[in-house]
């Protein structure tokens, strides 16, 4: 991602959530924007050096957001198992 894109984001997104998610897609219909994000598989601290596994994503939450000139937001967030 562009460096401009991403301090526009980083204005719209609430406070700290680019730090710990990725932008995956955008997808504007029906007068909606639909920002779908995948969050960072960080380990927790305390285990940086232990041998973890992934086990994929659980299903998407989607939070409705503010709007943004006159256009709704929905962010559907994926997190780590």
């Amino acid at each position: 991602m562009q460096d401009a894109e991403r301090k526009l984001l980083t204005l719209l997104m609430p406070e700290g959530l680019l730090e710990y998610s990725d932008i995956m897609d955008v997808v504007s219909k029906d007068n909606e924007l639909h920002i779908y994000l995948d969050e960072k598989n960080i380990a927790p601290s305390g285990y940086e050096n232990a041998k973890l596994e992934s086990k994929g994503f659980m299903p998407s939450a989607e939070i409705k957001d503010f709007p943004v000139r006159n256009q709704k937001i929905t962010l559907h967030i994926k997190r780590p198992r």
